[in-house]
């Protein structure tokens, strides 16, 4: 292992995550609450721990992760994105089975906007011939 501990961002949607990885028992603490207090859904949560499993690494680690900004599954995006990279910096040779699943890519998509003249971003007003 190159470091102690290491530090990563990871952004989803309007939420931005910054994760401290260490050496430990696989304890998982988000802005100062339990990974299960904070995120109560289940499929959140095995979201979140999927870099771990696809690494080999589950129960390895400690995290230690702020997460702000967006809703909960923009942030739970987000905390897995920078899970991935900090385990990347920390063992690069995991590089490659992280890769290949997509975890280390920034998943860009976003809402689009609002256009004038319309009611949402794709959705027109209500059209009248007569």
């Amino acid at each position: 292992m190159a470091a102690a501990v290491q530090y990563a961002t990871g952004k989803r949607k309007n939420a931005i995550a910054r994760a401290w990885l260490s050496a430990g028992g696989g304890q998982l603490v988000v802005n100062t609450k339990p990974l299960e207090q904070y995120f109560p859904r289940a499929s959140l949560r095995s979201l979140i721990q999927y870099p771990f499993e696809v690494s080999g690494t589950a129960g390895k680690y400690d995290v230690r992760a702020t997460v702000c900004g967006g809703g909960t599954t923009g942030q739970a995006g987000a905390l897995r994105h920078a899970i991935a990279k900090a385990l990347v910096t920390m063992t690069p040779s995991l590089r490659e089975p992280l890769k290949k699943e997509g975890l280390l890519t920034r998943d860009s998509r976003v809402k689009e906007r609002k256009k004038y003249g319309q009611k949402g971003a794709r959705k027109r007003f209500q059209f009248s011939k007569r």
